[in-house]
């Protein structure tokens, strides 16, 4: 028997906690659209972004390592399909809603620009003088309002306002959101800004490793990297070992998240959704042993990965490449605002190909 958007709600109510964004009780679209028979409102937001142009341009977009580092390094898009997966399994196991965790883990990146952080960055710096800026998440929220073009009535993909709060409450160590203030976080928005983190981190040890910028003697100076390799256990093969061990680190994370976010939950007494949004503090959240052991990795992540001079150089070529195409447009009449939007949505390889051969770089 083929289930019902109907039946499903009613499942999905049955069984998630009563803290948890229910399907059901979503406050709806900025354009008013009518149901799915199918499909709960959040599953049709997670299939609109997989479905976007923006979406798909993450495949060539930098994470840390730039493509001409292997086929095997992170780009945005599969960071963001790990988010996903760390997401999800946080909602479930804390009864909450997968599929809005999953929408807005999705969707956190989709404004990122070229060059990672650092082309963040730079379109940053040169938007300034316009009395202009730029933020991803400020960015992703653009592009599912406004600049996707799918519908013929409205622009954007028309999300559940649900997903496009988490969006704009989305944010980690590296990010700072500009968005409104009208309700706190959902515990499915809270938990995937650490789904991120957790997803990043254990993916650059990863990368790094295998990079060669740093090994696993480095390593053993992180408490988390040493706990994980004993959960691991033995194992000879070098390349098994680095996985084996990552997998193990990111769940010893999720673990200690599921674990602090319901002892926090019991202790202020959240019994509500309504209690979630008026709740004047952090719900979700490592445990005080794990804050430390992920601040001493994040430490080193940033010594010895993001700083590294060899990522240095690569991250200030991106932003050279985004700042020669910017004030070539806006040279020869183009709006800032109009080409803040053109670059951010530019691939690397499209605006490394957009940069005239004879420039040097």
């Amino acid at each position: 028997m083929i289930l019902t958007a109907q039946q499903l709600g009613e499942n999905e109510a049955r069984s998630l906690r009563p803290y948890a964004v229910l399907s059901r009780d979503t406050r709806g679209r900025k354009y008013p659209e009518a149901e799915d028979g199918q499909r709960l409102p959040f599953q049709r937001d997670r299939d609109r972004i997989i479905h976007c142009k923006a979406f798909r341009r993450l495949k060539e977009k930098t994470q840390v390592f730039v493509a001409h580092y292997g086929d095997h390094y992170r780009t945005r898009l599969a960071h963001s399909l790990e988010v996903a997966q760390v997401s999800r399994d946080l909602a479930r196991m804390l009864g909450l809603n997968e599929d809005l965790a999953e929408a807005v883990a999705l969707a956190h990146d989709l404004g990122h620009t070229p060059f990672g952080h650092a082309g963040e960055h730079a379109l940053d710096e040169c938007l300034r003088p316009y009395g202009l800026s730029f933020e991803h998440n400020e960015q992703s929220r653009r592009i599912v309002e406004e600049l996707e073009e799918v519908y013929p009535d409205w622009p954007g993909l028309n999300l559940s306002r649900e997903v496009i709060e988490g969006l704009m409450k989305h944010h980690t160590s590296w990010d700072n959101p500009r968005g409104g203030e009208a309700v706190r976080p959902s515990l499915e928005a809270q938990i995937v800004n650490f789904g991120d983190e957790i997803a990043y981190q254990n993916h650059d040890v990863d990368d790094g490793l295998r990079s060669g910028l740093f090994s696993e003697r480095d390593l053993e100076s992180v408490a988390l990297w040493r706990r994980a390799r004993e959960v691991a256990g033995p194992v000879a093969d070098e390349k098994i070992r680095w996985a084996r061990t990552v997998s193990k680190m990111i769940g010893l994370m999720i673990v200690d998240i599921a674990e602090e976010t319901s002892r926090r939950l019991k202790a202020a007494e959240v019994q509500t959704l309504e209690d979630v949004y008026s709740f004047d503090g952090k719900l979700v959240g490592f445990s005080e042993e794990m804050a430390e052991n992920n601040k001493e990795l994040k430490d080193f992540l940033t010594a010895r990965l993001y700083f590294n001079p060899e990522v240095v150089s690569h991250s200030e070529r991106g932003q050279a490449i985004i700042k020669t195409l910017f004030e070539r447009y806006t040279s020869e009449g183009g709006a800032p605002g109009e080409v803040r939007d053109f670059i951010a949505g530019m691939t690397d390889p499209f605006a490394a190909a957009q940069v005239s051969a004879s420039t040097a770089f």
